[in-house]
């Protein structure tokens, strides 16, 4: 059972590397079209979704999937504001709350690792 769930760890991790990296091309795979605009964006959103499921899923624990999902979520929504050009009524919000619950899940990580020891 924990080899099949590494195994998929390692699959969907590789996935969202994938989305990260050409969104199009993979979307062109799965789809038989290509992504353009919004949708890239969406699917690097999911692609980082797909790391930390692939993190969380990893034997150890789901805080860390978790931990890595927020993190990254919050500096790609950062970046699309800033440098993307992209900014809806609830982006900044998005990346304020995402950076409050990585604080969280920061502060949780550590606590955790002070009691086990």
């Amino acid at each position: 059972m924990k080899k099949v769930l590494v195994l998929a760890a390692v699959i969907e991790a590789a996935t969202g590397v994938a989305l990260l990296i050409a969104p199009s091309l993979v979307g062109q795979l799965l789809f038989g079209t290509e992504l353009t605009g919004i949708a890239m964006t969406v699917a690097r959103v999911t692609g980082l979704a797909l790391i930390a499921l692939g993190v969380a899923c990893w034997p150890g624990t789901p805080l860390l999937g978790m931990l890595t999902y927020s993190a990254a979520v919050t500096l790609y929504l950062a970046y699309l504001g800033f440098a993307g050009g992209l900014a809806g009524i609830l982006l900044w919000p998005a990346v304020i709350l995402h950076m409050i619950l990585t604080a969280l899940l920061a502060q949780a990580s550590t606590s955790g690792k002070e009691t086990k020891t």
